[in-house]
């Protein structure tokens, strides 16, 4: 695959829901739950778990092309049982049809179930055990789809993730990561919550609450929580380790200045849905892009502002630190 086409950027729709997790307090390290349907301004979108926009088509692509360079760097699964599997994929295969009608119809037949996926133009067939059966499935795009929850991730514009607890210990069982986001997907599955988020700054107070926040993401909500950083691009998938013939210091990408100023908040939103029956939780990740030159003046000087008051060690972290100043002086222009 050509240089071109892995450093490929998403565009920046007009149609996507609007989110701006920012306060004028500062930069916080929270939780951050909301209850998922909380009005933040997008009407029926925020109640969604899966959300759909013009931006569909790129992101599609940048699945394709991290799967076509090494599947197993972007799905990896650590004791997932065959019961989460299935509960997973049950509960994604039938509330797409329920959220999207227009994109999504399922019927059954034979003991099989076929999920029409009418915007890709695939078929997804499961056996009544929820395992996909390959030669019933439609599939557009190769390599060929490895399991259920692999063809699942290719259907919607989110990352996949779930997370299961036994007793007092939990652990990331699965991660389908293709819009990473500076980390890897092999590199945290397997690992409880303090684990995944040791190397995050300043989460000290929320690793010592740990299980009762994984209590909260299997036995409540469903919420959604947002988390925030800037870049300099709108590439989705910035995994750590860039594809072979790839120039590392353009892969990170990160790099400010104001004669060519080139800024945006890449915005997660997250939701986390609990299976109380399976002790497990789907945990969603998609990221949203804003462009810093488009965002009024109010919300350039929030965002100013919450890039003074973070810490050397968060700045580090979100890797902010060479260009702090200058994104600051350039965002109160």
């Amino acid at each position: 695959m050509s240089e071109r086409e892995e450093l490929a950027e998403a565009p920046v729709v007009e149609d996507a829901p609007f989110y701006f997790p920012l306060t004028e307090k500062g930069y916080e390290v929270k939780a951050g739950f909301y209850r998922l349907g909380t009005d933040l301004g997008n009407g029926a979108r925020d109640g969604q778990v899966f959300q759909f926009d013009r931006g569909f088509a790129a992101g599609r692509q940048s699945k394709e092309r991290a799967r076509a360079e090494a599947l197993d760097k972007y799905w990896c699964t650590d004791r997932l049982t065959p019961q989460v599997a299935s509960g997973t994929v049950r509960f994604i295969v039938e509330h797409l049809p329920r959220e999207h009608p227009h994109l999504f119809s399922l019927h059954k037949k034979d003991g099989l179930s076929f999920l029409r996926c009418k915007h890709t133009e695939e078929t997804l067939c499961f056996d009544e055990a929820l395992e996909l059966v390959v030669g019933e499935t439609q599939q557009q795009a190769g390599p060929p789809y490895a399991d259920a929850l692999d063809a699942l991730a290719m259907q919607v514009q989110e990352d996949l993730a779930v997370i299961c607890r036994q007793g007092e210990k939990d652990w990331l069982a699965a991660v389908h990561l293709c819009s990473a986001n500076h980390w890897a997907a092999a590199d945290k599955i397997g690992q409880n919550f303090v684990e995944v988020h040791a190397p995050v700054a300043e989460m000290e107070a929320l690793n010592a609450r740990s299980a009762s926040l994984v209590a909260a993401m299997i036995e409540k909500g469903p919420y959604m929580r947002f988390a925030w950083g800037l870049a300099t691009d709108t590439r989705l998938n910035h995994h750590p380790q860039q594809p072979l013939g790839i120039d590392q210091e353009r892969w990170q990408g990160r790099r400010f200045t104001q004669t060519d100023p080139h800024l945006y908040m890449r915005i997660e939103r997250q939701v986390l849905w609990g299976f109380t029956d399976l002790d497990a939780a789907l945990f969603t990740i998609r990221p949203y892009f804003l462009d810093c030159a488009q965002l009024a003046r109010e919300q350039r000087i929030v965002l100013a502002s919450a890039l003074e008051t973070m810490s050397a060690a968060v700045l580090a972290y979100k890797g902010l630190a060479d260009s702090c100043a200058e994104m600051q002086a350039w965002l109160r222009a």
